[in-house]
């Protein structure tokens, strides 16, 4: 008995050809066994039931056994606590977690009434051995006592989900997802279940069970490989080897990084093509963003049928509550559309089969008025709705168009004909990208979702811009290529140029819809990645926008694309360099001369006559959080080398630094973010950069100190090996570093091109994700460019020899 219970624990090597339901099952009949056996026969008025997971036959290695022994209250052949003892007892000493408790009926459904996961639990509870008429009556009752009070138990138990998703986030946008406990996760589907119980709604169906059993299978995965313990987290390390497990394996040629045309868009789904991932058993490597695809799928099912069962229970008992005088109110909304209790129907004369344009009014009206798309709607527009006219009538565009301008009440109604396959229908490409993971943790949300959210973060620019209509569309259409092989931008600007003209778009404005995607990332990667007082930064910037609308435009789409990146993504920081850049940018585009500040500016002629030796200075900048840090000091080399790497000792992000100099004297200055909102102490960072220069701070040790400390946790994994490229595009050299986002990486760089004989004028750090790409404007100390191959090699070798360590580090605390 003993070693049929010990195979529950995950830990020697049970079970191990069998996966998911099989694998189920079988703990479950191994456990079922051994504690039938345990419970022998103790003659009526007893019972043994097991509750929750276990009780519906979902147990993994490492669950714990929730049972409860069952008794009348009566003394049969055998005392309850010598039958409680003969159980537990063995339990324990097989190292196997258990859940117990011993009651009557009466105290089990007292018990029940005041704990929702004890009702929960026992709304699940099947009968291992003993008593069927005793575990019946339990069972029957708990339910009965559920049914009846539903209005007040299950807006606890709404409570309770919404609690799970604050603290737990979403399974289907998470990296590393809790699938029990997160939003969309195994908890979610057990609600579902809940509700059905209380027969306030229907039983989950196949859609929402499938997505049940694959977390059921991934969980059980992650279980076995942490061996046995309550882990319900999928790590970021395991993921290729529960994707091996599961069978879930990259298709041929189909790698996030492919160079093939994309598909055309409209064509069937060949074996490689996005709308294969996320499905187990095909030839190819173990691929975990395959595994992640189908997790966030399977999250995304579960929580918009949550979302939808809920609010239509909900609506429900309020309507309990109140006594209704007359007929349900139908308010029109639009042509073919009305509102009835909170949620948007179809008149009773609408017809979608012979409307394609029907289904776009009614969300659009729906996400007017905030209220969600009723299910009974969604499904006949599912069944009903024909694919879209090829050019979509006017009417039609608009209709979409309106839709997307409601901002985020758009959301919720996009996702409800999601769900039920009418966005594919609409837009096709739309599969490409429909719960695509994008695996790093700069993204909070899939592709689609990502698009979703940056199309709501636009419409509140739609009064800034005098095409709204391309602004909404750009937002939703400028990442579609990444559900293709290749580059992303490539493979858009193919996407759009079919799009646009289905669409019914006139030819010019489908130019306007290419450049948008062409050059959504022209902004953020000028503004963070280049000096953007450099005049050839400017110029290239007007000249690739090309007028005053797209520029305008991309810079409305930039904004609301950053916002529904993640947090780290936009900043007044970020949002005042992109300001001030395409406001120069929009100067030239109207004929003006290019603004440039000249060499030295006023204020940085009077700091370098400042009669201080050595002098640091830490001023507020208007944007949260950040500060300038003013270094001055007689300049010899390796001074900004030091200076950076003191700033890095005392944790503060250098966001952009540069150095000018004259008659002996250098004057450094730093953009840096601040930590755990804390100005910088001015008089310690002097202290430290006086010592450093004198040889009595090590920086380059204590750094190297802190990376190794780092490099004990847990690590995150940054493929590639770090780059250092010229780019010779601008005005002045620019030498751009990508690396591995580490302790002092700024200040490794920077000591190098200073052992080099290399000056740095200005550095531009950005950090995407867990790597940062810095790009330094640098010359000879002469003043000359850095030019000749032998030169420029030594000088990219001096960087890589300095980067040169396992690029599997924790990213820079």
């Amino acid at each position: 008995m003993a070693a049929g219970l010990a195979a529950l624990r995950g830990r020697d090597d049970a079970f191990p050809d069998l996966i998911g339901a099989p694998l189920r099952a079988a703990l479950t009949e191994r456990a079922d066994a051994a504690l039938r056996a345990l419970f022998g026969d103790p003659g009526p008025g007893a019972a043994l039931l097991a509750v929750g997971g276990y009780g519906r036959g979902e147990p993994a290695f490492g669950t714990d056994l929730d049972l409860v022994l069952l008794h009348d209250g009566r003394r049969g052949a055998r005392p309850v606590a010598e039958v409680a003892d003969g159980i537990w007892y063995p339990i324990w000493d097989a190292g196997v977690g258990l859940d117990h408790s011993v009651r009557t009926v009466e105290q089990a459904v007292s018990v029940a009434d005041g704990d929702m996961k004890a009702a929960l639990g026992l709304l699940d509870a099947r009968l291992i051995a003993g008593d069927e008429a005793l575990a019946a009556r339990l069972t029957e009752t708990v339910r009965a006592r559920w049914r009846a009070k539903a209005s007040r138990r299950l807006p606890e138990l709404a409570e309770l989900h919404a609690e799970r998703a604050r603290r737990c986030g979403e399974v289907a946008f998470l990296l590393e997802p809790d699938l029990k406990e997160s939003r969309g996760g195994l908890r979610d589907a057990q609600a579902l279940r809940a509700l059905a119980a209380a027969w306030v709604a229907e039983a989950p169906g196949e859609r929402v069970l499938a997505a049940q059993r694959m977390l059921l299978d991934v969980r059980g995965e992650v279980r076995r490989l942490a061996a046995g313990r309550d882990q319900d987290r999928l790590l970021l390390q395991d993921g290729t080897s529960v994707a091996a497990a599961l069978g879930y394996r990259a298709r041929p040629a189909e790698t996030e990084t492919d160079d093939r045309e994309p598909a055309q868009p409209g064509e069937p789904a060949q074996p490689g093509e996005p709308a294969e991932l996320g499905r187990p058993g095909a030839l190819g490597e173990p691929d975990s963003f395959a595994l992640a695809h189908a997790i966030a799928d399977a999250g995304r099912t579960i929580s918009w049928t949550w979302d939808t069962t809920w609010h239509r229970v909900s609506a429900a008992l309020r309507s309990q509550s109140r006594w209704r005088s007359r007929r349900p109110i139908r308010r029109p909304l639009a042509a073919g559309v009305v509102e009835q209790d909170g949620e948007v129907l179809l008149a009773r004369d609408a017809d979608p089969a012979t409307d394609p344009t029907l289904v776009l009014r009614a969300a659009a009206a729906a996400a007017r008025a905030g209220i969600p798309l009723g299910r009974f709607a969604v499904d006949r527009f599912a069944r009903e709705t024909p694919p879209m006219p090829d050019p979509w009538p006017d009417a039609a565009r608009d209709a979409f168009v309106a839709l997307l301008a409601a901002g985020d009440n758009a959301v919720p109604v996009l996702e409800s004909l999601d769900q039920v396959g009418l966005l594919t229908r609409i837009l096709p490409e739309w599969a490409a990208v429909r719960s695509r993971p994008q695996r790093n943790p700069y993204h909070r949300y899939t592709v689609d979702r990502h698009l979703l959210e940056a199309a709501a973060r636009a419409a509140d620019h739609t009064r800034d811009v005098d095409r709204p209509d391309l602004l909404l569309l750009g937002a939703l259409l400028h990442d579609i290529g990444k559900g293709y092989p290749g580059d992303h931008t490539d493979a858009g600007i193919v996407i759009v140029e079919k799009l646009g003209p289905r669409l019914g778009l006139p030819p010019a404005d489908v130019d306007v819809l290419i450049a948008m995607v062409r050059h959504h990332l022209l902004l953020p990667d000028a503004a963070t990645h280049r000096d953007i007082d450099d005049p050839a930064t400017i110029e290239a910037v007007a000249a690739a926008a090309g007028s005053a609308q797209v520029l305008t435009l991309l810079h409305k789409l930039t904004q609301a694309d950053s916002q529904a990146t993640g947090a780290t993504a936009w900043s007044a920081w970020k949002a005042r360099l992109i300001n001030d850049l395409v406001t120069r940018a929009l100067a030239v585009l109207g004929g003006g001369p290019v603004p440039y500040p000249g060499e030295l500016t006023d204020r940085q002629r009077a700091l370098l006559e400042l009669p201080d030796e050595h002098l640091v200075q830490v001023n507020g900048l208007p944007d949260e959080g950040m500060y300038e840090i003013v270094v001055l000091a007689p300049d010899h080399v390796g001074l900004l080398a030091v200076t950076t790497g003191v700033l890095a000792l005392n944790r503060l992000d250098v966001r952009r630094a540069s150095a000018r100099g004259a008659n002996g004297r250098a004057l450094l200055q730093a953009a840096v973010a601040g930590r755990h909102g804390r100005e910088p102490d001015a008089s310690r960072l002097l202290a430290d950069l006086r010592r450093g220069l004198e040889g009595r701070l090590d920086v380059g040790g204590q750094l190297a100190a802190r990376e190794e400390a780092y490099a004990t946790r847990r690590p995150w994994r940054t493929p590639g090996a770090p780059r250092a490229t010229f780019d010779d595009s601008g005005s002045r050299t620019v030498l751009e570093v990508r690396a591995p986002d580490r302790a002092g990486v700024l200040f490794r760089i920077v000591g190098a091109l200073a052992e080099v004989g290399v000056d740095v004028r200005t550095a531009i750090v950005a950090t995407i994700g867990l790597d940062v790409v810095d790009a330094f404007y640098i010359q000879e100390p002469d003043g000359a460019e850095v030019v000749g191959e032998a030169r420029r090699r030594e000088v990219t070798d001096a960087v890589l020899a300095a980067l040169a360590v396992d690029s599997d580090e924790p990213p820079a605390a």
